[in-house]
């Protein structure tokens, strides 16, 4: 076209093919990290950020960016889907007994949180009342992705990575809500005032989270989609709804996203496992897009008046803010005090916080950049300081578990025409079901295994047949008994073949 300068053109199909060329090398560097990461014992999150610094003004890619308020709906974006991730792998057996002293940590715990590290940036710092609490709640908040990426390899007490991972899911919640509060123009609202508006969000997102995962897991598994590659994207658009009904509704959508999750994670829908990979997927696309774009948000040759700044502040949160919190949120739980103290250490910061910053910046709050720059500077040092010493700290206070029978891997196909169920059961490792003949799981009437799958051989199986490890079986239930099924299957992969006589067997018993 004539007439127009290069900066007028429109963009064309060559423009788009390098934007794609650009974005898979970027995909491709920061999955190949993934495995450099997991060698090196460090978060994924510093190579992320380190790319986007990379690419960014002041590294080798020269990209100007400072939009704040495109990094911010997009890190939005991305931790919807990151919050969705994590309540769909989280397991309700392990988390239902650390609800409440996660809810204290996720109330309490901030609370004592914000106040002690407002008062250190007061103080110590010299910043504004307004500027300190700002930072004291933007860094109140922990990242399950940070957290389980260095402890993923390491076996934990089920009450400890329960408090954790629910205490992430939860604290985002009333974390946003402050920073929000803090961030607005004019006077700070009255505290009670705020406390008041925390409880309702809370509320409010929490009664829709949980409806709209009721509603979508019973959908679910009473409705046969036509495609099972449909499933994931079914799953994924519920947890989206429950975030956006919870948003418009006034209510917290962080918390209803996460719940909704959770529950749809634990309603035994069909074709979970590559629903549960699909969601994997898509967490990590967007911790990789996120990560990079906040590094491309910093500007390094700025940081240097805020070094000591941030490693003041992270040097109050690590060692005061979290383990005071930490004390006096569980105080009537009675955690003995090596579960207390791995907690302590393992409240990393990871992109919620860096994400939290950019409100104040698109709110045209004083010094907002400055405090960009601090919380960026203290989530990478101290999570570079913390992330490596976890796996060392849990074996020094003999927290790892090492005699847990190892769950099964159990996938569901529904049969709509014969009424029943395909049952795909995986046999790992640490599986108690090692040994124990097919008779002797007891299935109930209406259940039966039709085929197992040995070594890449696959054989009809007799009732003397010995289950091993590593063993596939197919297993056919009819809609009445398929729950039943697959609890008493549950049950024989933890308890052996002697579940159900020497104890309860799943939720139930098997007579």
């Amino acid at each position: 076209m004539t007439g127009l300068t290069r900066k007028e053109r429109p963009l064309t199909v060559h423009h788009l093919n390098q934007l794609l060329l650009v974005c898979s090398l970027v995909l491709l560097v920061a999955v190949a990290a993934v495995r450099i990461s997991s060698r090196s014992g460090l978060p994924t999150l510093l190579v992320y950020l380190g790319i986007g610094v990379a690419m960014g003004q002041d590294g080798i890619g020269d990209v100007h960016f400072n939009n704040a308020e495109l990094t911010q709906v997009i890190g939005y974006a991305a931790l919807v889907v990151i919050l969705a991730e994590g309540g769909l792998g989280t397991k309700w057996k392990e988390i239902k007994p650390a609800l409440p002293a996660a809810t204290s940590l996720a109330l309490v715990g901030v609370a004592v949180s914000v106040g002690v590290t407002a008062t250190a940036a007061h103080y110590l710092i010299g910043l504004e009342w307004r500027q300190a609490l700002i930072i004291g709640a933007v860094v109140s908040s922990t990242d399950a992705a940070a957290v389980f990426s260095v402890l993923r390899k390491l076996p934990l007490p089920a009450r400890v990575t329960g408090v954790l991972e629910a205490e992430s899911g939860f604290n985002d919640a009333p974390v946003v809500i402050l920073v929000v509060a803090f961030s607005t123009a004019g006077p700070v609202e009255h505290w009670y005032a705020l406390l008041g508006e925390i409880g309702l969000e809370l509320a409010i997102g929490a009664a829709i989270g949980i409806a709209v995962g009721f509603l979508g897991s019973y959908g679910l598994r009473h409705v046969a989609l036509p495609a099972s590659g449909l499933y994931p994207i079914a799953v994924m658009a519920i947890a989206v709804l429950a975030y956006a009904a919870g948003a418009l509704a006034h209510g917290s959508g962080f918390l209803a996203v996460y719940l909704a999750s959770m529950l749809l994670g634990n309603a035994k829908l069909p074709h979970w496992p590559a629903t549960r990979g699909f969601a994997e997927g898509l967490g990590w696309i967007a911790q990789i897009g996120m990560f990079v774009l906040l590094g491309l948000l910093v500007t390094p040759h700025e940081m240097g008046d805020d070094i000591w700044p941030a490693l003041v502040i992270g040097l109050v949160l690590t060692m005061v803010a979290r383990p005071l919190s930490v004390v006096l949120s569980l105080l009537p739980f009675r955690i003995p005090w090596q579960e207390q103290t791995l907690m302590s250490w393992a409240g990393l910061r990871g992109a919620v916080p860096i994400i939290l910053a950019t409100i104040p910046m698109v709110s045209g709050i004083e010094e907002s950049r400055r405090i960009f720059n601090i919380v960026f500077v203290l989530v990478v040092v101290y999570t570079l300081i913390q992330g490596p010493t976890l796996p060392w700290l849990a074996r020094k206070l003999r927290l790892g578990e090492s005699g847990e029978a190892a769950d099964l891997g159990i996938e569901s196909a529904p049969l709509e025409r014969l009424r029943g169920h395909l049952l795909s059961v995986a046999i790992p490792k640490g599986s108690r079901m090692h040994g124990v003949e097919v008779g002797e799981l007891r299935l109930p009437a209406g259940a039966a295994v039709t085929l197992v799958v040995r070594d890449g051989k696959s054989f009809v199986p007799l009732p003397t047949t010995v289950l091993r490890r590593g063993d596939e079986l197919l297993v056919v239930a009819t809609d009445p008994v398929r729950d039943a099924a697959e609890r008493r299957l549950r049950a024989v992969g933890q308890g052996g073949k002697l579940a159900g006589w020497l104890g309860p067997e799943g939720e139930g018993h098997n007579h």
